[in-house]
């Protein structure tokens, strides 16, 4: 059985946590699989050089920054090697390039274009465990490039489709998928499994446990994995296509995100092209806008208003900077940090009142709603920061999640 696991950066922490993933991943080599170990910076490591790099100039080139960060990955692979190497298990490391990892050229947010697993196949038949630097790849023109934060889920989801595994394990520091982050609401309830449609949800309204496009990869593919702790050997979550009464549940689950800014278009011409010009801009600038709300148009011009990730905020800025000098009169500014609180699950698809049951619970509990936005299987609404904590344990106690 070939198996693909990935640690995440708390996983591999420090040296111990390290040797600890090797005990783990020796325990499964003996009895008799072929190991494929994908694995992150080790936790704070990326943080600290996106501060060195901002230390020296606020907005650095992305391709310098891509050249940087791909040294925190490459720390993490050698030591795991060398743990392993120590027990007696045959390991080698890879780096996303040699693992055949063929992104498109847009660094800091690469996408696969390819993987194709480079010589890990004949690796795993030589007997050696292959321990894969996430995160990471190259660009047509030879470019290391990476997947942005949580690429490393991404790298071992496609990964375990590249060399055909068995098994996809995402290991992290919690045991499973929750209701609700347990740090919110001590009474969340773990998930045996779930739809990779509920999970993508979760994923992309906030929750940390998997990156979105991951989640989004395994659904395309049909790669079930399974997410779990890399502490102790309970049973996680399966994230799978088919889930016992998917619209029996109402709600499944509760995320929310904290890295929200709203940004203000105002006295936008009303007429037709003028937003298609403004997200064009956005968009080529590589900004990942969420929730939109527009205004009806008055005496010929009109207002919108949307969230972006914090992290973009200044090439959001730069862009309609650039976009609106074409618009007489038309002006953008930052608002502020929001929060978005997001409840997900396929019963939504059949049943109606969910929107009103959520409205009035945090209505009860005097949280204003300044966004609202809609899917089939979910609901947004963004609120001020000081009450996103608040507003998750209302909404989770009033889909009976606990």
């Amino acid at each position: 059985m070939i198996i693909v696991e990935k640690y995440g950066g708390t996983s591999v922490g420090d040296v111990d946590r390290i040797k600890n993933v090797a005990r783990r991943v020796k325990k499964s080599y003996d009895e008799g699989h072929k190991m494929v170990v994908i694995v992150s910076a080790r936790s704070g490591v990326t943080n600290e050089l996106i501060a060195r790099a901002k230390a020296i100039t606020p907005h650095p080139d992305e391709r310098e920054m891509d050249t940087l960060m791909t040294c925190g990955e490459q720390e993490t692979i050698a030591l795991t090697a060398l743990a392993l190497q120590s027990m007696g298990v045959p390991a080698i490391s890879r780096t996303g390039p040699r693992a055949g990892f063929k992104t498109d050229g847009n660094h800091m947010r690469a996408r696969i274009q390819d993987i194709t697993g480079g010589d890990i196949p004949e690796l795993l038949e030589e007997g050696k465990v292959v321990v894969v630097a996430g995160f990471q790849g190259l660009s047509p023109d030879g470019e290391v490039t990476t997947m942005g934060r949580g690429g490393s889920d991404l790298s071992a989801i496609a990964l375990a489709k590249g060399v055909n595994a068995d098994l996809c394990r995402i290991n992290t520091d919690v045991d499973g998928v929750y209701t609700a982050d347990p740090r919110i609401v001590p009474d969340a309830r773990k998930l045996n499994e779930i739809h990779y449609e509920e999970m993508l949800e979760l994923a992309s309204a906030g929750s940390k446990v998997m990156q979105s496009r991951a989640v989004e990869f395994a659904s395309k593919y049909n790669v079930p994995f399974e997410v779990r702790s890399s502490f102790n050997e309970n049973p996680g979550t399966i994230v799978k296509e088919e889930v016992a009464s998917m619209e029996d549940i109402l709600v499944n689950g509760v995320a929310v995100d904290k890295n929200q800014t709203r940004i203000g278009v105002s006295h936008l011409p009303d007429r037709p092209g003028a937003a298609a010009k403004v997200f064009n801009a956005l968009a080529e600038a590589g900004v990942l806008v969420d929730m939109i709300v527009q205004n009806v148009g008055r005496e010929g011009s009109a207002n919108i208003t949307f969230t972006v990730p914090k992290d973009d905020t200044y090439k959001a800025e730069s862009a309609l900077t650039e976009a609106l000098k074409d618009f007489d009169g038309a002006t953008a500014q930052t608002i502020g940090d929001i929060a978005k609180v997001s409840v997900v699950g396929l019963g939504m698809r059949s049943h109606s009142g969910v929107a009103a049951k959520l409205f009035d619970a945090l209505a009860k509990a005097s949280i204003n709603i300044e966004m609202i936005t809609t899917s089939e299987i979910k609901i947004s609404v963004a609120i001020s920061l000081e009450q996103a904590d608040e507003a998750v344990r209302v909404a989770h106690a009033a889909f009976d999640l606990g």
